[in-house]
């Protein structure tokens, strides 16, 4: 049997969040089902849950220009392989 959970989100929140997880190969309900897959391995949140230190949180625009300039290195062959 399975169950449905419908959330409300705001339209851009969803557009966004559709766009990354196409963009990592999976949708949104995929993603929400590996967070509650990772919740229940983790007995809690499968990440740490804090307040922002406001002199040190990145706006949203902050972390997304970190993010493209990480694909560009990635992209020039400028990463390390954890794995080895």
């Amino acid at each position: 049997m399975a169950s449905t959970i419908q959330v409300r989100v705001d339209d851009d929140l969803k557009a966004k969040s559709d766009a990354l997880f196409k963009d990592l190969g999976t949708d949104t309900t995929t993603a929400i089902r590996m967070f509650l897959t990772q919740a229940l391995a983790a007995n809690g949140f499968p990440f740490e849950i804090k307040r922002a230190d406001p002199n040190k949180a990145l706006t949203e625009q902050e972390i997304l220009d970190k993010l493209e300039k990480s694909r560009e290195h990635a992209a020039q062959g400028m990463y390390r392989d954890v794995t080895g």
